[in-house]
């Protein structure tokens, strides 16, 4: 990465961020692909001042820790526009997103090129190719798009083969009716739109970490009431087998904390909120999700409402963390709701982690709240978490 600019740092110790290589690889002959896949590939038509704030994990439900910025250079949250904010020190994505606006592009397009910055740098090996296997040991993408002026939404969940997770969220949104399109199916749509495909969303680095976890007996895993407990499968409900075999099998005699399955570089979905010189808002979200999830899981990042949310007459919220969890309680929205009652965004942000904290304490996850006149704060349980700012100076 070039030298930083004096109203940016790289990271909670100052460090710069470390730019990966794309993870993509395309298939070879002996890989065959899906028919729905090759059956399209012989059709596609040709288409022509940045700082931190950082909240603390606690053994209180919330902490906060000063806003970090250079020396020099106080981070002042003055509530000002156009604005680029993003979950996580991915500060690529938010130059990305900030070239849009600063150009006088709308804020829907500061995501797009924000998040898609993100997926070809394999941000943190969770957003883009080549990260968060599967149990399979696949790589699959999620993503959304959402525009607050006219709330329309775009997503895909739990694509397969494609690398441009928020690009094909955006031909959802902006060529389809509907809101989210899911699996092979969202692949085979993407590609005929335009987008490259197929490829192996895999990396060599991907591959190691599954063979490893293989190695390791499968574990830790999302699997629950069932047997065998310390094995990789195939999996049987604990009681039915208990029924069928008439015996008492040997099933989990201890729950493995979620806390243990979900981390930072597991779940660190990038959520970013922008706000273009219009005042308009927009949102976008890309992750290649949890990592050794069960094949077909789809978290919060692609569901509207949960990962992020905006309304351009209120503000705009971005989540990360255990999506399972978060998408049972719709933070996002719930956030933006709270201002709209009028709340300010730091206890919106603190009443939305709240919300989840009490009925599951040991949850890992963040969020960021923006309103309408620029004006940011966030809050986490669980992890210490950052999230990254970019305004006019």
């Amino acid at each position: 990465m070039g030298g930083r600019n004096n109203n940016e740092i790289g990271g909670a110790s100052g460090d710069t961020i470390e730019k990966r290589g794309h993870g993509g690889q395309a298939y070879g002959k002996d890989k065959e692909f899906p028919d729905s896949l090759n059956s399209i590939l012989n059709r596609q038509p040709s288409f022509d001042s940045l700082c931190l704030h950082g909240y603390q994990k606690s053994a209180l439900a919330l902490c906060h820790v000063p806003h970090i910025a250079p020396p020099g250079n106080e981070a002042v949250n003055s509530g000002q526009y156009p604005l680029v904010v993003s979950t996580w020190p991915f500060l690529d994505a938010v130059r990305g997103g900030w070239r849009a606006v600063d150009s006088g592009l709308s804020a829907v397009d500061a995501v797009v090129e924000g998040c898609s910055a993100c997926e070809e740098l394999r941000c943190d090996g969770t957003v883009g190719p080549g990260g968060s296997p599967d149990e399979n040991g696949e790589t699959t993408i999620d993503a959304l798009v959402m525009d607050g002026v006219t709330m329309e939404v775009g997503a895909v969940a739990a694509m397969r083969y494609v690398k441009d997770g928020i690009r094909a969220a955006r031909l959802v949104m902006e060529h389809t009716k509907h809101t989210l399109l899911v699996g092979e199916q969202a692949s085979a749509f993407a590609i005929s739109m335009g987008l490259p495909g197929p490829t192996n969303l895999s990396s060599s680095e991907s591959i190691a970490k599954w063979s490893k976890w293989k190695e390791n007996s499968c574990q830790p895993n999302f699997w629950k009431n069932v047997v065998p407990a310390n094995g990789c499968g195939p999996y049987h409900p604990r009681d039915s087998l208990d029924l069928i075999e008439g015996t008492c099998s040997k099933d989990m005699e201890t729950v493995e904390p979620r806390s243990s399955l979900v981390g930072l570089h597991s779940h660190d979905t990038l959520a970013m909120a922008a706000i273009d010189k219009m005042g308009h808002i927009a949102v976008g979200t890309s992750t290649n999700g949890a990592t050794f999830k069960i094949p077909g899981r789809v978290g919060d990042g692609p569901i509207t409402g949960s990962s992020a949310y905006a309304d351009d007459e209120i503000g705009a919220c971005g989540a990360t963390g255990d999506g399972d969890i978060m998408m049972r309680f719709l933070p996002c929205y719930q956030v933006v709701e709270s201002m709209r009652l009028g709340m300010e965004p730091k206890l919106a942000a603190k009443d939305a982690i709240s919300r989840i904290a009490r009925k599951f304490p040991d949850f890992v996850g963040a969020v960021f709240a923006i309103n309408k006149n620029g004006v940011h704060a966030g809050a986490c349980h669980g992890w210490t978490f950052q999230y990254s700012v970019k305004v006019q100076k």
